[in-house]
């Protein structure tokens, strides 16, 4: 049974830090690519950053470059979102995504999200 289990969110005040974690199981975590994707209340669910399969190539989203860092360890099965210098606009439930990309493109998993809210 696939799960992707996220925790780490919270209520932060500007300018604080939350880090997220995404606990993976129930598939061959080293074939995929995984991802944070966020969904602010209203708004279309956005990506907010992605690492490759053995790390050597992560993206972010304009909005959060040089603020949040990904990163994963595959020998624990997990990866995990740091988010610095947190603003009011990073509001929203965060997903935790996996992707297969070896040997191809294939199926898509989804967590159940966390909230993280950022508010004085």
């Amino acid at each position: 049974q696939v799960q992707l289990v996220e925790s780490g969110g919270g209520l932060v005040q500007p300018g604080g830090s939350l880090r997220l974690s995404c606990a993976a199981s129930g598939f061959t975590f080293i074939m995929y690519d995984m991802s944070w994707y966020r969904q602010a209340s209203g708004k279309e669910r956005e990506l907010v950053a992605s690492i490759s399969r053995f790390g050597f190539t992560t993206t972010y989203s304009d909005s959060v470059k040089g603020r949040f860092t990904i990163s994963r360890d595959n020998g624990a099965n997990t990866v995990s979102l740091q988010m610095n210098s947190l603003k009011p606009e990073d509001t929203g439930v965060y997903y935790c995504n996996a992707r297969r990309t070896f040997p191809r493109l294939g199926e898509n998993y989804w967590g159940q999200g966390t909230q993280v809210t950022v508010s004085s």
